[in-house]
Formats: structure tokens, C-alpha cells, sequence
């Protein structure tokens, strides 16, 4: 399997770093089945501990971290296919190199697996004039950072954690020497993508390591040249969308369905962020959407036993990586060898949870707050090596495409049959597609319903016709006041609930999802 394919294993025990909004009391769910492990191959001490010290989210023209990202998964997902070590070799005379690690002090202690910190910078310089104008990237290039994520490799070679960092995140940058004026800083605060402009990579680590507590053992940075080219040399990439999706400011124009997207519109899809309310943060789950899909036809297409094809795709993508010293061919082939069997499962995603998206500072502007609680436990259970999203199956069933997640919609069941236990039976059904139920069905007044029936308030009709594709047959009656909690009654014509599921589960809220889970079924 590939590098960064092996850098994403498989989930073993539940662990949720997320709660859910606030619902009624329910009764604890049984912990997910723990996943039999295999032991780990041998990982060389270099790998395990890294060899440290060897060596904006901006205006809507920028092209953003999804571009960046994909292709530095792909170049690490194609450099160690095990089709041979010359052509891996030739990577660490190829890769630019940089020593973002140089004179750090008091650095976080190390925790268990590796981490490495993503950074895509702006490339539109390398961008030809036609592209500029098809894909709309104008602009002028800028010394700044568009992604900022932080993949966490698990020690046993079997789970890969990409957690993407908010551009816009409030930070306050360390005491440091400006990198272009040569001026002295004293601590000050800043957006996060500012410290690449301040002080590159040396400073950007030490931001990130300061805000997450987590020691960065390899730094991999790129820009998006090659994305397009990439996409299309590995025969496109598909994604799904429940409703139509257009962005005049990208050109993306993609109706409700499932699609095969060539480089360009791919990078359309992965810069967009004016296709729903979520802006930014809507974004950023959609390009990860992305990079598991990515991942999957990377790993499913052939391409790692085909020398040919495997030596284009890496030749494409080496004029736009640049990386630290400790992380060269022999660690990637390591990585390599001792993540075997990769998968879109072995790969989770998630973002850093915030509680202000528009927190207010003097002199910079809006910015990302972080929610102090929930970041906190999700950085430990990255330092502690735990797995960021439960486990669970991929399912043989097809689940229907709907436009609001389950996981979203809160319900309460009644039983409008004489049938004894058809409330809890389809509660427990409903529970199980992941709405949020009570887990407790009551009885309604009439025990002659024939048809089910879903009252829901008008607010929330988004949320009804995707719990009504959930019950086929049902009847939807409006009730305006009713509030966000949905009442079901079922009726005699219940035959089961129909497997549905969002392109995002979470959608505004945040947790982490494996990438199995959120590529096309």
C-alpha cells in the first residue's frame, strides 16, 4: 500500500472525543465490539520517535487546503507501493528540504505514534494563465499558508488521525525574528495561518506544538500544481452530493448525485465555500470527504502494481513537496512495509471543535476560537494514541443519500397499532440508521393508525423528508410550534426503516468519522 495510505490503519476500540448536541436522556449504548489486532510489523526507532532537528483562511480567491492536502496525501500514499526502491529513493534527492525544527527548546513531550504536520502553501504563481481563468484562480501568490492539518500515524501501524486545523484559529504566536523583515516579535496574538508569514515552518511548529501540546515529528509542506494532473492521472475521483451544489466564485456546478470528477473540477469542488451556510468550516469537511475518496481510488484502482502509472503520478507531484529531513524514502518505505492491507476504513478525520466561529480581535479581526474543553480531550486522545471515531462496520446495505443527517434529528416514537412492542421494534430500528430516538416508545391515543405518520414543525422541514425517506410508506403532517423533536406514530403499514445516511454526519457539529463512512457507497 501506499505511504500516506499506510499512514492511515484501522480504528481499533470506541472512543469519541465529541459529545452529541444536547437530547433527552436515553440509556447508554453498548461500547462498540473491540477489533481483533494483529501485531505490529517491526518499525525502526528513526520512525517511531521521528528524527526531529536533522536537517488563512483568507479571501475566497485563495485556493484552499483541500488541493494542498489531497496531494500531499497522494505523494505519500504513491511513494512506497512496493513497486520498487529505486524509484522511492529517488524522492530524497527530489523533495525540497526544510528544517522546521532548528534551535526548538522546551518542546512538547513525545507521546505514542508519530505526527506529522501538513502545511499547504499557495502556488498559483505555477499555475498557467488558462487555468487561472477556467478554474477561477486569480490572485496574486502570497508567502501564507491555505491548510494546516495534523496527521497522527498510530503506533501499531493501523490507524492514521488527519485533524484539520482552522486557518483562521486564534494563536498566539511565540517570541520570535520576523523571517522577511528580520525584525524581533514579542508574544502576540494572530490568525494561525500568519505564522508561516512571520517565521515559515520553525514557527508555524512551534505555534502548532504550542496550542496542541502534541510534539511534531515530520513536516511536509506543498502547494497545489500538480493537484489537477494528479486527480486525473489516477483516473478521477467520485463524490456524492445529496442537492445540487454551485459556487460562483469556484465555477463548481454539480447537480444532486454521484460524480467522477477529472483535476479541474476537483480542485472546484475542494476550494468551494459558498455552497451551503457552513462557509469555511462546510469546506473543510467536504475536502475531507475528498481525501477519503482520494484514498479509495488510490488503493482500489491498481495503481500501486503499476510501475508505469505509479512513476507518473510520483514525478508529477515531486516539484511541489517539500519536507523535513527526517522524513526521507527509507522512513516512508518503513511506514511502508509496516502498514499492510490499507484502506479508506484505516483513515479518520476530524476537525479541531470551536465554540466561536467569529471571535472578535483588536487589530486582526474575526477569528476561530477553539472550545477549550473539547480541544483539550481531543489532543489527549491524539498524545494517548486513541482512536478518534468509533468503530463501526461498513455496511453491505446501500444507504439512501438524504440531505440532513440522522444523527441530526431528534425523535420520539409513539405505537399507534395494537401490535404489542412495534414501537420499541421501530425505535430501536430508527436508533440503529443513527437518529437520535428516546429509546423509549409510548403508546398513542388511537391504536388504528394505518399509515405512519411523521408530525414535524415547519422549521425543520429539511429535517422531515429525510426522516421520512428513512420510513417508506409514511404520511408528513406539519404542526407548526412543535419544535425540533419529531413524532413519529407508526401504523400498521410499517415494513422496517430504510438505511439513510448525509454526505456529513456531523454537519456544524464536530466529530470524527473514518473515511469509509463518508465515501460514496
Amino acid at each position: 500500500m501506499g505511504l500516506l495510505c499506510s499512514l492511515f490503519p484501522q480504528p481499533p476500540a470506541e472512543v469519541s472525543f465529541v459529545p452529541t448536541p444536547p437530547r433527552r436522556p436515553a440509556p447508554p449504548r453498548p461500547p462498540a465490539p473491540e477489533r481483533p489486532r494483529r501485531a505490529p510489523a517491526p518499525v525502526p526507532a528513526a520512525v517511531r520517535r521521528g528524527r526531529p532537528g536533522r536537517t488563512g483562511w483568507g479571501r475566497p480567491g485563495r485556493t484552499r487546503w483541500g488541493a494542498r492536502l489531497a496531494t500531499a496525501l497522494s505523494v505519500l500514499v504513491l511513494a512506497a507501493g512496493g513497486v520498487g526502491h529505486a524509484i522511492v529513493t529517488s524522492l530524497d534527492t527530489e523533495i525540497g528540504r526544510v528544517d522546521p525544527f532548528k534551535d526548538m527548546k522546551n518542546r512538547p513531550a513525545p507521546g505514542h505514534g508519530t505526527n506529522i504536520l501538513v502545511v499547504g502553501t499557495d502556488g498559483r504563481d505555477r499555475i498557467t494563465p488558462r487555468e487561472k481563468e477556467k478554474y477561477r484562480l486569480g490572485g496574486a501568490p502570497c508567502r501564507c499558508t491555505d491548510t494546516i492539518m495534523l496527521v497522527h500515524v498510530s503506533a501499531d501501524r493501523r490507524r492514521a488521525s488527519m485533524v484539520s486545523l482552522p486557518r483562521d484559529s486564534y494563536a498566539e504566536i511565540p517570541p520570535h525574528t520576523d523571517a522577511t523583515t528580520g525584525k524581533h516579535h514579542h508574544r502576540h496574538p494572530v490568525k494561525l495561518n500568519a505564522a508561516y508569514a512571520e517565521g515559515g515552518p520553525n514557527l508555524t511548529v512551534r505555534t502548532v506544538e504550542h496550542m496542541t501540546g502534541i510534539k511534531i515529528d515530520h513536516y511536509l509542506e506543498l502547494d497545489f500544481t500538480s493537484f489537477m494532473r494528479t486527480v486525473d492521472t489516477i483516473g478521477g475521483v467520485e463524490i456524492c452530493t445529496a442537492k445540487p451544489m454551485k459556487d460562483a466564485y469556484t465555477g463548481l456546478d454539480l447537480p444532486a448525485g454521484t460524480h467522477k470528477l477529472d483535476g479541474g473540477a476537483a480542485l472546484q469542488y475542494v476550494r468551494s465555500r459558498h455552497v451551503d451556510g457552513a462557509s469555511d468550516l462546510g469546506r473543510m469537511q467536504r475536502q475531507q470527504r475528498f481525501m477519503a475518496a482520494l484514498i479509495d481510488q488510490a488503493t482500489s484502482n491498481g495503481i500501486m502494481l503499476n510501475p508505469v502509472r505509479f512513476q507518473q503520478v510520483v514525478t508529477s507531484m515531486l516539484s511541489s513537496v517539500r519536507a523535513s529531513e527526517g522524513f526521507g524514502a527509507e522512513e516512508m518505505l518503513a511506514l511502508a512495509k509496516a502498514m499492510r492491507g490499507f484502506t479508506a476504513a484505516s483513515s479518520e478525520f476530524t476537525s479541531v471543535p470551536v465554540s466561536n466561529t467569529s471571535f472578535p480581535v483588536k487589530g486582526i479581526g474575526s477569528t476561530v476560537k477553539w472550545d477549550p474543553v473539547k480541544s483539550k480531550r481531543l489532543f489527549a486522545a491524539v498524545r494517548a494514541d486513541k482512536p478518534l471515531a468509533p468503530y463501526a462496520p461498513r455496511s453491505a446495505v446501500r444507504k439512501k443519500l438524504v440531505e440532513v443527517s440522522p444523527q441530526q434529528i431528534r425523535v420520539q416514537v409513539y405505537n399507534g397499532t395494537r401490535m404489542a412492542g412495534l414501537g420499541a421494534r421501530a425505535d430501536a430500528a430508527l436508533r440503529a440508521t443513527g437518529f437520535r430516538t428516546t429509546a423509549a416508545a409510548l403508546n398513542w391515543p388511537r391504536r388504528d393508525v394505518a399509515r405512519t405518520v411523521v408530525w414535524f414543525d415547519p422549521r425543520w422541514d429539511r429535517s422531515a423528508r429525510s426522516l421520512a425517506t428513512a420510513l417508506p410508506g409514511c404520511r408528513l403532517l406539519p404542526v407548526a410550534g412543535q419544535g425540533a423533536v419529531f413524532r413519529v406514530t407508526i401504523g400498521t403499514n410499517f415494513a422496517g426503516v430504510l438505511p439513510v445516511r448525509a454526505e456529513n454526519a456531523f454537519q456544524g457539529e464536530f466529530g470524527a468519522v473514518t473515511g469509509d463512512q463518508v465515501i460514496c457507497t
